[in-house]
């Protein structure tokens, strides 16, 4: 009778525990059951295709009139249209890939070309941007050593225990841009204008490349780690980018 007393009572705590993270909206099992029910994106090759495109036409005008500047004030100004390029294109190309399938060992380079990890999801962003890059390598290395690839380690921010609420304070208190965010084991792009900030990556408890705002960022909320760093700010970053000069992966 105490056996099956006590067997009742581990039954009834699993039970609970189990409606517990199905029926609470901030669980990621409730998350997973809630868009598990919505029909996944669907990728967007042509458009992506298309934005590469568009963004080679612009980074090669933007570089004969860096090269033409005479004055500090006319570089000045074509960095900032640099600037303002990317932070307009590089999101859009984040959103083709939605609802591309994520796998640990993906290496897709298109958006629907097979599953894609999250650090090849990052790479291959970079890489269509304009950023001459190394992408399988790049996709490889440590969060912290992606965004080493791009700006010197002054310019990153790093919080280990942060509260999640007071981390995502301090993200918006921060310029607009487009940040790399390395987290414990994963990494993907936090993107902050006007809208607010939105994680776009690849996994999570979907297991596909996902937009989410602060509510829904799951894997940002879970993370003892957090290192960011705006790619699109640094004026170091953006000559490379104009120039077409290779970023050597940081090891």
């Amino acid at each position: 009778m105490r056996f099956l007393i006590f067997f009742l009572l581990i039954f009834s705590a699993l039970a609970g525990g189990v409606i517990y993270f199905l029926t609470t909206p901030s669980s990621p099992l409730y998350l997973q059951r809630a868009e598990s029910e919505k029909p996944a994106p669907i990728p967007d090759p042509e458009t992506y295709a298309v934005t590469v495109e568009e963004i080679r036409f612009h980074r090669e005008k933007l570089s004969r009139q860096y090269q033409q500047a005479s004055t500090e004030a006319e570089r000045k100004e074509v960095l900032a249209s640099a600037r303002s390029l990317l932070e307009l294109t590089m999101p859009s190309l984040m959103r083709c890939w939605l609802g591309t399938p994520w796998d640990f060992n993906g290496t897709a380079s298109a958006p629907g070309g097979g599953k894609v990890a999250c650090g090849y999801y990052v790479s291959t962003i970079m890489r269509d941007s304009g950023f001459e890059v190394q992408r399988i390598r790049l996709a490889q290395q440590p969060s912290q050593n992606i965004l080493l690839t791009f700006l010197p380690r002054k310019k990153l921010s790093i919080r280990v225990g942060m509260d999640y609420e007071d981390f995502m304070q301090s993200m918006r208190e921060k310029e607009h841009g487009i940040y790399i965010i390395g987290l414990d084991k994963h990494v993907g792009f936090l993107v902050h204008n006007e809208q607010g900030l939105q994680f776009l990556h690849s996994g999570g408890v979907l297991r596909r490349v996902v937009d989410e705002n602060q509510d829904d960022a799951y894997s940002i909320q879970a993370s003892n780690y957090r290192v960011v760093g705006n790619i699109c700010a640094d004026d170091a970053v953006l000559i490379k980018w104009l120039r077409n000069e290779p970023f050597p992966t940081h090891l």
